[in-house]
């Protein structure tokens, strides 16, 4: 039997080690990592293959095949053969791998997408593991892959970041394989490079920054207004210290006025522009808070190191994503609901209700099964927290609960037996018209 485990991402890489040290992945053949680089510009970042700091990790397979190296010049998210090619590149696969595809098993991370999504039609004979990518996990497929793949999707190896939740990628069939906290957080720490951190005596806050006016959710001056209700956030835990962590695109004006209001406070303030992930970070600094937007590395530095944390803006974030179906969606559902003051769904089986519905309401197809748990869900809410989470427009495409009443112009329009109203009632007018011919021609002898 041979592991062929195809990854992108530092924390992908991580949680396989760890998975593989808590013996979640048992030992069956030979282990082969097949790294590749997502980055839109591979030439100008370091990826898994080659970054010093992931020897360690990388250690933990018997061999290492570079995929961008085999593809060239081919960007790997472009790698997208004819369905006629994939016998041929089957074979030629198998002897550049020196791999028998007869007795494969197939780790594969963002299954939507190639090239993971090219491996697992390429290898038609290949059992197939999901490997987490953060709280995108809990998201439901954003494509409906053909059955031949899905069939041989058989289980979700991922992060336990958010303990006793279940993701949807990948369900109903496939089995979860959580990897817990105490392995996780090791792993994950052999990542960092070493690196001087001044940790000063005085208690720290991290803030991170995001550049969401990059993706259109809010506008400059809004993401300045969040970022700067970060800094007071951060003020409120009494630190001597504030560290800023910008997003690598944010412009540098930005840091400048968050400096300005931590002096306002009269707080210390510093930037952080180093190599290490925001969760190693607050580990690093010792901080005793995190405050983010809708990060996705606040439930990791709370689960596996302890940390508070709170975040600014996400109810606004909600209700701008757009399509409902954005794949942003789940990760700012997540946050904002650990982070909210007396949030409802401090239990973990509440907060399993509120991702499965959101879940069904972005993938309605795909996530066809969970539309009983969204309705009994979405029947014990109020408006104020259902307006939080679910677009009006959304519940009455669907039918759910809590859809605002149609008008008589919604009702009349509204599509029945698979066709709209408009066009039931002109098929319907066209066969009285043929039927009112045949009746003619009849009573004329024709």
């Amino acid at each position: 039997m041979t592991q062929l485990f195809a990854v992108h991402s530092v924390y992908g890489l991580a949680t396989l080690a760890a998975a593989i040290d808590g013996g979640l992945i048992l030992d069956q053949g030979e282990r082969i990592l097949v790294p590749f680089n997502s980055a839109r510009v591979p030439e100008t970042t370091r990826g898994i293959v080659d970054d010093p700091a992931l020897e360690s990790l990388r250690n933990r397979f018997d061999r290492v095949e570079d995929l961008g190296a085999l593809l060239g010049a081919a960007h790997p998210s472009a790698w997208k053969p004819r369905e006629s090619e994939l016998p041929m590149l089957e074979r030629l696969l198998a002897r550049a791998w020196d791999i028998d595809t007869r007795e494969l098993e197939l780790f594969v991370q963002s299954p939507q997408v190639a090239p993971a999504k090219t491996l697992m039609a390429l290898f038609p004979g290949a059992r197939i593991t999901i490997v987490g990518d953060g709280l995108m996990t809990y998201s439901p497929m954003r494509i409906d892959l053909p059955y031949p793949v899905a069939a041989r999707i058989v289980r979700v190896v991922y992060a336990d970041v958010v303990p006793g939740v279940r993701p949807l990628v990948g369900s109903p069939r496939a089995e979860t394989a959580p990897v817990p906290p105490e392995l996780f957080a090791p792993a994950l720490a052999e990542t960092a490079e070493p690196e001087r951190i001044d940790n000063a005596a005085s208690p720290t806050v991290l803030v991170l920054g995001q550049y969401l006016s990059a993706l259109g959710l809010v506008t400059p001056a809004e993401e300045l207004a969040m970022q700067l209700e970060m800094i007071d956030r951060a003020a409120g835990r009494a630190p001597g210290r504030i560290v800023f962590k910008p997003h690598p695109a944010a412009p540098p004006t930005v840091t400048h006025s968050l400096k300005d209001r931590a002096s306002a406070h009269g707080i210390a303030f510093e930037e952080y522009r180093g190599p290490l992930p925001a969760e190693l970070l607050a580990e690093h600094l010792d901080a005793r808070a995190v405050v983010a937007g809708f990060s996705t590395a606040l439930p990791t530095v709370s689960t596996l190191f302890g940390r508070d944390i709170a975040s600014v803006g996400n109810r606004e974030v909600l209700a701008r994503l757009s399509p409902f179906e954005n794949s942003n969606r789940i990760p700012a559902t997540i946050v904002d609901a650990l982070t909210r003051t007396d949030s409802p769904y401090a239990d973990a089986a509440r907060l399993q209700l509120l991702i499965d519905a959101v879940g069904y309401a972005m993938q309605p197809k795909i996530a066809a099964h969970l539309r009983p748990r969204a309705e009994r869900f979405l029947r014990g809410l109020d408006a104020n927290e259902r307006d939080r989470y679910f677009a009006p427009h959304r519940l009455a495409e669907l039918r759910l609960p809590g859809a605002p009443a149609d008008g008589p112009l919604a009702r009349m329009l509204r599509p029945a037996g698979g066709v709209g109203r408009a066009e039931e009632w002109r098929l319907t007018a066209l066969g009285a018209k043929r039927r009112a011919g045949r009746a003619w021609r009849a009573l004329r002898g024709r």
